[in-house]
């Protein structure tokens, strides 16, 4: 195995106060929500953007419209399951179908670097379109920027996406209440252990490949046992850690999960233990975290299980009053801990 360079994969614990932009501002944890509370909201503040949810659903007259963006900034551009531009397609689906939507329509902004290679550009074009037809959605508009050599790194995508939600389907983050399961579609830590094997050199008996899918029709079997579904995520940059702290405090609750219930595949445990860090933390694709009620956990479980991209679902936890916007995760050895929100960027450039 080649010597691991651990400089590369973590950044420094954050201080309080920057005037600078820093890695740790990307990472999806506590200097990302700092950012987007102290900057940002005040600026923009409205109904729709202080729900913090990853998308907006948007009333016009009978339709209810969902409506996100994202931007994507793998590196490497081409990882085992997948690339930049099927990570695209599929984050931006994922994000619509948290809200419930079914997604439809898809743009894409292309911001390319001088001396990227035509081959590689048709190449990610080649794998969007791929995406867009397994998912049932057309990419309808686009915009293409140039920068020169050495401003970017071969290729950034921004994609938005519009999606229909269905009558009766009120999914935020703000909706969990006390008596509450949480859920995770599967195992976690897949997509970031792909991507930083490669960055590493790390090799296992079998390859890790990225998981990154489309979860609408995953997402809409759920609904189909109850409509009442509180919340959904896709726990991406910040891992399960983060994305469980983000709903516990739009919701006003405390969450306890139990370390045992949670599903980490052995390779990417003994990749987390090589480079020293936690699998909580690891950025996923292809999975969901839901918040549903406790009479409905059992049934929307089974039905995840009948489906390709949930059937290793799972109940990891609960809600509850005590402890409002903490998580706290009971451990293997029978004491408890405090999950917080990442401090810095353990992984940068990863979705």
């Amino acid at each position: 195995m080649p010597e691991l360079n651990f400089d590369a994969f973590t950044c420094p614990l954050p201080i309080s106060q920057h005037d600078r932009i820093v890695m740790g501002h990307g990472s999806g944890g506590k200097m990302t929500s700092e950012l987007i509370e102290r900057l940002f909201l005040p600026l923009f503040d409205n109904p729709h953007l202080a729900k913090l949810d990853d998308q907006a659903v948007l009333d016009f007259s009978s339709l209810r419209l969902a409506f996100t963006t994202d931007s994507y900034v793998v590196s490497p551009v081409f990882f085992p399951g997948g690339d930049i531009g099927r990570l695209a397609v599929n984050g931006t689906i994922n994000d619509l179908a948290m809200s419930g939507a079914r997604p439809l329509y898809l743009s894409a902004g292309f911001i390319l670097e001088e001396g990227l290679a035509l081959a590689d550009l048709a190449r990610i074009a080649a794998s969007m379109r791929d995406a867009c037809q397994a998912a049932g959605v057309t990419l309808v508009t686009g915009d293409t920027k140039v920068v020169n050599k050495g401003s970017g790194d071969q290729i950034f995508i921004n994609t938005s996406g519009i999606g229909l939600v269905p009558d009766g389907v009120n999914i935020s983050a703000n909706q969990a209440r006390p008596g509450d399961r949480v859920i995770v579609s599967g195992p976690i830590g897949v997509h970031g252990i792909a991507i930083m094997s490669v960055r590493a050199g790390i090799e296992f008996e079998t390859q890790i490949e990225s998981d990154t899918a489309p979860l609408h029709g995953l997402v809409q079997a759920m609904l189909e046992v109850t409509p009442r579904i509180h919340c959904l995520r896709d726990p991406t940059r910040g891992g399960l850690a983060s994305t469980l702290n983000e709903l516990a405090q739009a919701s006003r609750t405390g969450i306890v999960i139990d370390e045992q219930r949670i599903p980490i595949p052995p390779e990417v445990r003994a990749a987390c233990e090589i480079l020293g860090l936690d699998p909580l933390y690891v950025a996923n694709e292809g999975k969901l975290v839901a918040i549903v009620p406790p009479d409905k956990a059992e049934a929307i479980v089974a039905r995840m299980r009948a489906h390709p991209y949930g059937h290793e679902a799972t109940v990891i936890g609960g809600v509850v009053a005590e402890h409002p916007r903490m998580v706290v995760m009971k451990t293997r050895i029978g004491g408890t801990r405090v999950v917080d929100k990442m401090a810095g960027e353990i992984l940068p450039r990863i979705c």
